[in-house]
């Protein structure tokens, strides 16, 4: 997590974060269907760890990572396997993956550390490996009522900064729902291929 107060609530809140009822993502079997049996995924903010369950249910290859120490323990008691603490920015694959799932996760980097970040996952990307990511839509950079940073881009602004890191393939839809703080949310869902 890029900034301490997002960092502090992940640490602090982890296991009523990770235990809350959540769906899984609607679009989450649309990124498995894109993939090969058995592929290499990436999850990136794994949080609780529900995602990277059913990715393995499935005969996925999951590496599931998260930047808060205490959500990976709450993820590793889920799926029965380590989970690297890792943030985003630190990164180093290299060709390693067929896709990456970044569900809900990097709307934490920093707009100016954004570029850097997908250019670290297309390198982790195999040729042709997919991209998914979530991110809550606005204008401007900004905290919600728990403190924690958001990135808040436009499809606009997300579509310029995709296209300039040689991503193909570029599709953002947009939705309505909410959040962990229940608030209504404008929600833009990124898909690319390296």
């Amino acid at each position: 997590m890029p900034l301490d107060c997002t960092s502090a609530f992940y640490e602090e809140n982890a296991e009523t974060y990770a235990k809350r009822a959540r769906s899984l993502p609607k679009q989450l079997d649309a990124f498995l269907a894109g993939l090969a049996p058995g592929a290499a995924i990436l999850e990136l903010g794994c949080g609780g760890g529900q995602d990277s369950a059913y990715m393995l249910a499935r005969g996925f290859d999951v590496t599931p990572t998260d930047g808060s120490t205490e959500l990976a323990r709450q993820a590793e008691a889920l799926i029965g396997r380590p989970v690297r603490v890792m943030l985003f920015q630190e990164l180093d694959a290299d060709s390693a993956f067929d896709g990456v799932w970044a569900h809900a996760s990097l709307l934490h980097v920093p707009r100016p550390e954004l570029p850097d970040v997908f250019t670290r996952i297309r390198r982790a990307l195999r040729t042709g490996g997919i991209i998914h990511a979530s991110f809550k839509a606005g204008d401007a950079e900004g905290h919600d009522g728990f403190g924690r940073y958001y990135n808040y881009p436009s499809a606009e602004w997300l579509s310029e900064l995709l296209t300039k890191g040689d991503w193909r393939n570029i599709t953002i839809g947009e939705s309505d729902g909410s959040g962990y703080d229940g608030k209504p949310t404008r929600w833009l869902r990124v898909s690319a291929q390296r």
